[in-house]
Protein backbone atom coordinates (compact mmCIF):
# COMPACT_ATOMS: atom_id res chain seq x y z
CA UNK A 1 0.00 0.00 0.00
CA UNK A 2 2.70 2.58 0.23
CA UNK A 3 4.49 1.79 -2.52
CA UNK A 4 1.20 1.96 -4.48
CA UNK A 5 1.07 5.80 -2.63
CA UNK A 6 4.76 6.68 -3.76
CA UNK A 7 3.88 5.65 -6.78
CA UNK A 8 0.80 7.69 -6.99
CA UNK A 9 2.41 10.66 -6.23
CA UNK A 10 5.17 10.21 -9.11
CA UNK A 11 7.08 13.40 -7.84
CA UNK A 12 7.33 13.98 -4.53
CA UNK A 13 11.25 13.27 -4.41
CA UNK A 14 11.74 16.00 -6.34
CA UNK A 15 9.31 18.41 -4.14
CA UNK A 16 11.41 16.53 -1.23
CA UNK A 17 14.86 17.78 -2.69
CA UNK A 18 13.45 21.41 -3.04
CA UNK A 19 12.57 21.74 0.39
CA UNK A 20 15.71 20.45 1.91
CA UNK A 21 17.66 23.11 -0.18
CA UNK A 22 15.16 25.95 0.72
CA UNK A 23 16.18 24.38 4.39
CA UNK A 24 19.77 25.10 3.76
CA UNK A 25 19.73 28.61 2.10
CA UNK A 26 17.18 29.80 4.96
CA UNK A 27 19.98 28.14 7.59
CA UNK A 28 22.93 29.74 5.67
CA UNK A 29 20.92 32.86 5.27
CA UNK A 30 20.18 33.73 8.98
CA UNK A 31 22.99 31.78 10.67
CA UNK A 32 26.27 30.84 9.11
CA UNK A 33 26.34 34.19 7.24
CA UNK A 34 26.23 36.70 10.88
CA UNK A 35 28.66 34.87 11.95
CA UNK A 36 30.87 34.61 9.60
CA UNK A 37 30.71 38.13 9.08
CA UNK A 38 31.19 38.74 12.77
CA UNK A 39 34.42 36.81 12.98
CA UNK A 40 35.55 38.78 10.20
CA UNK A 41 34.92 41.95 12.20
CA UNK A 42 37.08 40.38 15.71
CA UNK A 43 39.62 39.08 13.64
CA UNK A 44 39.66 43.01 11.72
CA UNK A 45 39.86 44.07 15.12
CA UNK A 46 42.51 42.03 15.98
CA UNK A 47 44.51 42.96 13.42
CA UNK A 48 44.36 46.50 14.10
CA UNK A 49 45.42 46.66 17.78
CA UNK A 50 47.44 49.21 18.58
CA UNK A 51 49.17 50.28 22.20
CA UNK A 52 46.84 52.14 24.17
CA UNK A 53 43.78 50.43 23.26
CA UNK A 54 41.11 49.58 25.44
CA UNK A 55 39.79 46.17 25.23
CA UNK A 56 37.93 42.93 26.86
CA UNK A 57 39.56 40.11 26.81
CA UNK A 58 37.61 36.49 26.05
CA UNK A 59 37.20 35.91 29.72
CA UNK A 60 36.02 39.58 30.00
CA UNK A 61 38.63 41.13 31.60
CA UNK A 62 38.39 44.76 30.72
CA UNK A 63 42.34 46.68 30.21
CA UNK A 64 44.54 48.55 28.29
CA UNK A 65 47.34 47.55 25.28
CA UNK A 66 50.85 47.68 26.84
CA UNK A 67 52.85 46.03 24.46
CA UNK A 68 52.05 43.25 20.99
CA UNK A 69 54.59 40.59 20.24
CA UNK A 70 53.73 40.00 17.07
CA UNK A 71 56.36 36.87 16.95
CA UNK A 72 54.56 35.23 19.78
CA UNK A 73 51.19 36.28 18.97
CA UNK A 74 50.84 37.49 22.43
CA UNK A 75 49.15 41.24 23.76
CA UNK A 76 50.31 42.61 27.05
CA UNK A 77 47.29 44.27 28.91
CA UNK A 78 47.28 46.59 31.59
CA UNK A 79 44.02 45.29 33.96
CA UNK A 80 44.93 47.72 36.76
CA UNK A 81 47.84 50.41 37.54
CA UNK A 82 50.64 48.01 37.68
CA UNK A 83 49.27 44.62 37.08
CA UNK A 84 50.51 43.36 33.29
CA UNK A 85 49.02 40.24 31.68
CA UNK A 86 49.89 38.27 28.85
CA UNK A 87 46.96 37.50 26.66
CA UNK A 88 47.21 35.39 23.27
CA UNK A 89 45.76 37.54 20.76
CA UNK A 90 43.27 35.04 19.59
CA UNK A 91 41.67 35.81 22.96
CA UNK A 92 41.00 39.84 22.74
CA UNK A 93 37.67 40.44 21.46
CA UNK A 94 35.99 43.79 21.63
CA UNK A 95 37.03 47.32 21.73
CA UNK A 96 36.06 48.40 25.40
CA UNK A 97 35.24 52.01 24.93
CA UNK A 98 32.10 50.30 22.61
CA UNK A 99 30.89 48.24 25.38
CA UNK A 100 27.86 49.29 27.11
CA UNK A 101 28.30 50.00 31.33
CA UNK A 102 25.74 49.13 33.81
CA UNK A 103 25.55 51.70 36.55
Amino acid sequence: MFLAAQAAQGGGGMGMLIMMVAIFAIMWLFMIRPQQKKQKEIRNFQNSLAEGSKVVTGGGVYGTVKRIDIEKNTVDVEIARGVVVTVAKGYVFADATSQPTKA
